[in-house]
């Protein structure tokens, strides 16, 4: 019955569809535009009669399905990448059932919505895993994304590099910390990294852990490592906890970029001031002043 009202009812059912989503998900607006949503559910409804006269059952994991569930992941990872909500995605799928059920009555078939119900209803939560897991990786890629951005490696001074940190050390975030220093030190030939934390909240066992085989990778490299930025309330609670970095530290980036300066053997001097430049060509100019 239902293959059959969906092939004779197609166009009466896509529209009151289309009406009942355009109302739901007038939120949605902007992010897809009528064209689409149009062509989507004429596409979903081409396919749910293929499959349901193929299958004659409600297991959408069987073969007469795969066409359905293929459009469903396009539809859902679209609308996960989009920005819409779990409920819009959701609805997608579930407001079809109310177009089909009025047909039902009309058609004297209702003893049909209960297998047309389920069948809905399991195609809803396949869209919803879908979704998830699409969601799941977006969130994972900024996530990689951010973690990349907020590790750059600065180049101070031929063979000085800097790294930055902002933010809490895990695990993951570590690696990619090790990967860029240790690029940054093979491509710039880097004698000293300056590790600066004075943007880590806090400094725990597992944190120290962290930095020790971040320095123990860029000595590996043959980069000497410096410790910069360690506040007086993270040194107290590193002291009660007993954590020893056992590597150079200074409390400011400054002062660790002074250390890296001596002991590549370099110096930083102040000049003459301008105004004593100045002064300095005028007498020494004939007709200039005299002392």
């Amino acid at each position: 019955m239902l293959p059959q009202i969906l092939t004779e009812h197609e166009e009466d059912i896509l529209s009151e569809w289309l009406k009942h989503l355009t109302r739901s998900t007038k939120s949605a607006a902007g992010r897809i535009n009528e064209a689409d949503l149009k062509s989507q559910c004429r596409d979903f409804l081409t396919t749910l009669r293929i499959a349901v006269s193929e299958g004659g059952s409600d297991d959408i994991r069987a073969g007469s399905f795969q066409k359905l569930r293929d459009l469903l992941n396009n539809i859902s990872r679209s609308r996960a990448i989009q920005g819409f909500t779990p409920a819009e995605t959701a609805n997608f799928v579930f407001s079809l059932k109310q177009p089909v059920f009025e047909r039902f009555k009309k058609e004297k078939a209702t003893d049909e919505n209960v297998a047309f119900g389920t069948l809905v209803d399991n195609l809803g939560l396949y869209s919803m895993e879908v979704y998830q897991k699409s969601r799941e990786e977006v969130i994972r890629r900024q996530q990689q994304e951010i973690s990349e951005l907020s590790t750059p490696v600065v180049k101070l001074w031929d063979g000085i590099l800097a790294l930055p940190l902002i933010g809490t050390l895990d695990s993951n975030r570590t690696q990619v910390v090790m990967e860029n220093l240790l690029q940054s030190i093979v491509q710039q030939t880097a004698e000293i990294a300056i590790i600066d934390i004075t943007g880590v909240p806090t400094v725990d066992t597992l944190v120290a852990q962290h930095l020790l085989k971040t320095v123990a990778a860029a000595r590996l490299m043959g980069a000497d490592c410096i410790i910069s930025g360690i506040r007086p309330q993270i040194a107290q609670t590193m002291v009660h906890l007993g954590v020893e970095l056992n590597v150079v530290s200074k409390a400011s980036l400054a002062d660790a970029f002074a250390l890296a300066l001596h002991r590549t053997g370099r110096m930083v001097t102040r000049t003459k001031s301008a105004s004593s430049s100045v002064l300095s060509e005028m007498q020494g100019k004939p007709g200039g002043m005299g002392t």
